[in-house]
């Protein structure tokens, strides 16, 4: 039984003041793994009090000082690699293939930040005038439990790379990992203060990081509801905010594409991350002509999907990351058969021999609408909607019909047509035939799936402010 029983604070392992515990539950089998002593709101102001101090020197070092460090940080990281897959796949569920990726993703985003901050100019001659961007200050950084690693490395990454120091609250969900990733960054030897690890519920360290007036910006990655609540919070202080909230992304396939090809992508894309991604195209638009054809494709596509242990290197899904989270997909796949969708595959129930952990078969829905709550609303599991569509237009009206707009996919033979059709969408990163990433590219969402940008140039001057200086 694990027990992970200290914070990072100030360059060291301390024992929080708090004394409330979390369960580590593995979800493969729900049997408890560990517990987490979480901090309070005490363990956090002495946190943010470390970052402030160290603010002082750091936000005055050099971008060469600062490639230093960031370079100490991807040899540290890096040599634990098979380590961090690891204890992902165990604690939270992800699948070995994901686990890799998102174990690279965190190892690359120090290097992708060095080769950023090598060519940024922290000041620059617009019209007559000098700019000057400088560092914002303490840095609030909130993370979710899926690849939460990744999202802990670019932002602190960033942050670094920008001259802030930060307060980092993980999930306590993924405490295991955040355990792991402080060693690394332990073993890299940074000043102290740079860095603060406080492990803590949402609405008590989370809350804090929000309201402290030391905290001068927040970068968060989760669901839009909570999003919400931390700009409603950080307004008083008037605290910069990025956020990576929630998305339905739709996965338009013209009727130019290869079907052969794009409906077992768009199924297998559906379910990565074992369907917990905010980027996941889980409403596929198809053309009403050939939606028997797409139909009879994803069904086969999804009975080759293999849901089991996530430690089995050709598993696609694995399971929910809780109990709570198994439930919530269920009652979807509920509420899509009483809305009068189709059942394509799948369905409620869990796989056979797989009764122990939080594994939902991959389910699929056709004859979807898109006024349905299951097309509307953000499941976070291994379900997808196929919804038709008479043409072109229609296909991009239903597409930007929804609240949200953090990624979209068009699969064409044409690329000059397929990038006609996502000039017209509401999203922030929208993929051609096929699934990439761009670490240097703007990453986040329209409408309610964010407001501000990550990685790259985009993702670095959210963590300066412009001083314009006139002579």
């Amino acid at each position: 039984m694990k027990q992970i029983n200290k914070i990072y604070i100030n360059g060291e392992f301390v024992t929080p003041n708090g004394t409330e515990t979390f369960d580590l539950i593995n979800p493969t089998n729900n049997e408890k793994t560990g517990e987490v002593v979480l901090g309070n709101e005490v363990d956090t102001r002495m946190a943010i009090a470390a970052a402030k101090k160290a603010f002082t020197a750091f936000s005055k070092t050099t971008k060469e000082e600062r490639i230093s460090l960031l370079q100490k940080l991807h040899k540290a990281v890096s040599k634990r690699e098979d380590e961090l897959v690891s204890v992902m796949v165990n604690e939270y569920g992800g699948t070995l293939q994901f686990c890799r990726m998102s174990v690279q993703n965190a190892i690359s985003a120090f290097t992708t930040t060095i080769t950023t901050l090598e060519s940024y100019d922290f000041e620059k001659t617009v019209g007559h005038s000098k700019i000057r961007f400088e560092s914002l200050g303490v840095v609030g950084i909130i993370t979710p439990w899926n690849a939460s690693n990744s999202f802990i490395c670019n932002k602190l990454a960033t942050a670094i790379a920008a001259g802030c120091t930060a307060v980092i609250k993980p999930s306590e969900m993924s405490a295991a990992q955040t355990q792991l990733l402080t060693e690394c960054f332990h073993e890299a030897g940074l000043p102290a203060g740079i860095f603060n690890i406080v492990n803590g519920l949402g609405n008590v360290v989370g809350a804090e990081i929000t309201q402290h007036p030391d905290i001068a910006k927040i970068s968060f990655t989760g669901s839009t509801l909570t999003g919400k609540a931390i700009a409603k919070g950080a307004v008083d202080t008037m605290k910069r905010v990025t956020l990576e909230l929630g998305g339905k992304s739709p996965n338009i396939i013209l009727e130019d594409a290869d079907l052969e090809k794009a409906i077992p992508m768009a199924v297998f894309g559906a379910y990565m991350n074992n369907g917990q991604a905010c980027i996941a195209p889980t409403r596929l638009l198809v053309p009403q002509n050939r939606l028997n054809e797409v139909n009879e494709l994803a069904k086969k596509a999804a009975e080759q999907v293999k849901v089991g242990n996530p430690n089995e290197a050709d598993t696609l899904v694995g399971p929910m990351v809780s109990t709570k989270q198994f439930e919530r997909v269920q009652s979807y796949i509920r509420l899509g058969q009483e809305e009068g969708a189709t059942l394509l595959a799948g369905g409620e129930g869990k796989p056979e021999g797989l009764e122990s952990g939080n594994f939902v078969k991959a389910t699929i829905f056709t004859n979807v609408r898109n006024d349905m709550r299951i097309a509307q609303e953000e499941i976070f599991g291994p379900v997808l909607s196929i919804i038709p569509y008479n043409n072109e237009e229609e296909a991009v009206a239903i597409a930007n019909d929804t609240t949200y707009g953090l990624a979209a996919y068009i699969s064409s033979s044409d690329k000059e047509h397929a990038e006609r059709i996502a000039a017209q969408i509401d999203a922030g990163r929208i993929c051609i035939n096929g699934f990439s990433h761009d670490p240097y590219a703007p990453f986040g969402g329209f409408k309610q799936s964010g407001i501000g940008r990550e990685y790259g140039v985009f993702g670095l001057e959210a963590y300066l402010e412009p001083k314009t200086i006139l002579a």
